[in-house]
């Protein structure tokens, strides 16, 4: 039974992992007012009528920290490139020489700092959530297990590493948050 439990707070601990592999993720797409490439992983351009992530059609960099210059491999893509950044409604505005498409991110207002604050907030409240109920479904699977012949005081041992899982991950979040936030204010 013993192997079991380890399974299980194995199965436990990876889950809580990608959870904060998926709000890393989230968060990198909130802008802090420099420019960063993976302001644009949501952009889906039409290529050659297949719906293609821009990432996998063009070159995204950073010529400085105020500038995304974007490189379609394939020239005759700039204004389908530039239309999707535009209907993507992330709030930027893309120029192009007819070779690259440059777009200049704004600084911050304090207002909309707040605003991505909250944002990034929602998402880790959201990831608190799904960390409390890969707990919940890890203490259910061991009452079903104590069903089948665990001793309560390896439930009780078991659940308690879960608990401190949980609040080993809950922490992480905080630290995660805390650090998005002082990007985001830092002007």
């Amino acid at each position: 039974m013993d192997e079991l439990v380890e399974l299980l707070l194995d199965d436990t601990r990876s889950n809580m992992e990608k959870s904060i592999k998926h709000l890393e993720s989230e968060l990198m797409k909130i802008r802090a007012g420099k420019a960063n490439p993976h302001m644009l992983d949501s952009i889906i351009v039409n290529y050659y009528g297949v719906q293609t992530p821009l990432n996998q059609v063009s070159n995204i960099g950073t010529p400085d920290p105020r500038t995304l210059a974007i490189q379609p491999w394939d020239r005759s893509m700039i204004e389908t490139i530039e239309k999707a950044i535009l209907q993507a409604n992330i709030g930027l505005n893309p120029a192009n020489n007819g070779e690259i498409i440059r777009i200049n991110v704004p600084p911050l207002t304090e207002e909309r700092r707040r605003d991505l604050v909250k944002q990034a907030k929602n998402e880790c409240e959201n990831t608190r959530v799904g960390i409390r109920s890969v707990r919940r479904d890890a203490n259910e699977e061991l009452k079903n297990m104590k069903k089948e012949g665990l001793s309560e005081d390896e439930e009780k041992k078991a659940q308690e590493e879960v608990q401190k899982l949980t609040d080993d991950y809950i922490e992480k979040i905080d630290n995660v948050f805390a650090a998005k936030e002082k990007d985001i204010m830092t002007v």
